[in-house]
């Protein structure tokens, strides 16, 4: 049983049909939104059964957009721990501090989620060959749930990424370009090749599932909860596929009757290297400017541009969140007394 029907740009709304590969709406050249039969959902599926399930994100396969059991390709992904954090919570200032392990999902990283999702899907499809620019880790996702279905991947990096990074790559069998430049540089190179090849991109947002695996991680904070949701979720930020998710993740299960309509306020936290959804928001603009001479220590925020910028900056505005840029001096320090 699942409840997918369609897809609808979070741009323009145009719909489009759930049983043919798409990347960017052909109108306006924004991302793409799976939708759900929510009423029909709500009446089929239960809280209560979900908690029953096997505790990976397959266990919310009816609002996931792989219809055939048969080609959802998981590793054990999903359903990771919620830690209160409590000696960390006493030093900062915060008595209800937890902290969600995605570092415990295959490939050591949330990115195992999306690409789980979007690498299922596309299997489903009868694609062949898979393409994606990456700073590292979900690079690393691609190539092991393309390697579990027996694809071709192809894997496009800056050549400054930490070496571990690519090895990993290539023992799961994907092909590994490295770029001189920033993972927008690596994005324009991948796209040459989708178009010369015929391969698929997964880019982050440039195709609609990545965000549906990414979502889950909003119905796991949920149900670990009690089904309430925490009063904020500081989320760090590169092309901003999980903050997204989550936000589409709250829409839906409000729908469904599982949650009140509470929202968390919603925090983007940038390094101040590379911080373009940071001074959009502050700005006040609808959409980020791309950020000039991006450098970082921490690889996964090194996104100079992200095609679902809007997005992002819409679900901080409707949460009444807000947007914040750390230095790399100071990512370090939290990342040690963490």
């Amino acid at each position: 049983m699942n409840f997918f029907t369609h897809l609808e740009c979070g741009m323009c709304a145009k719909e489009l049909p759930a049983d043919k590969a798409w990347n960017l709406c052909p109108d306006c050249g924004k991302p793409l939104l799976a939708r759900y039969d929510l009423k029909a959902a709500k009446k089929a599926v239960s809280r209560t059964e979900i908690a029953s399930r096997v505790p990976d994100m397959w266990r919310y396969f009816e609002l996931l957009p792989v219809l055939d059991a048969r080609y959802r390709l998981c590793l054990g992904e999903g359903y990771t721990p919620l830690h209160a954090a409590h000696r960390l919570g006493r030093e900062v200032g915060c008595s209800q501090l937890f902290v969600k392990d995605e570092g415990l999902n295959p490939t050591g990283s949330f990115k195992a989620r999306g690409l789980s999702a979007a690498v299922s899907k596309a299997y489903e499809l009868g694609i062949k060959a898979l393409s994606i620019p990456t700073a590292g880790n979900a690079g690393g996702a691609m190539s092991a749930y393309a390697a579990l279905a027996g694809m071709e991947a192809f894997v496009f990096m800056p050549k400054d990424v930490p070496p571990p990074f690519i090895n990993e790559c290539k023992a799961l069998g994907a092909k590994v370009t490295l770029i001189d430049g920033l993972i927008t540089d690596c994005g324009k190179a991948a796209a040459r090749e989708v178009k010369e090849y015929g391969r698929f991109d997964l880019s982050t947002l440039k195709e609609p599932y990545r965000i549906e695996g990414k979502k889950t991680m909003g119905y796991e904070v949920a149900e670990q909860f009690g089904w309430a949701l925490p009063d904020v979720i500081i989320y760090p930020t590169g092309g901003g596929t999980g903050l997204v998710g989550m936000w589409k993740a709250f829409d839906e299960m409000e729908q469904l009757g599982w949650i009140s309509s509470k929202r968390p306020r919603m925090v983007t936290v940038q390094s101040a290297g590379c911080a373009p959804m940071v001074k959009a928001f502050h700005e006040g603009k609808e959409f980020a400017e791309p950020w000039q001479d991006a450098k970082t220590i921490a690889d996964g925020l090194r996104v100079p541009a992200a095609v679902g910028d809007f997005l992002v900056l819409r679900a901080l505005r409707e949460s009444s969140g807000t947007a914040v840029a750390v230095p790399d001096e100071e990512i370090m320090e939290a990342t040690n007394l963490l």
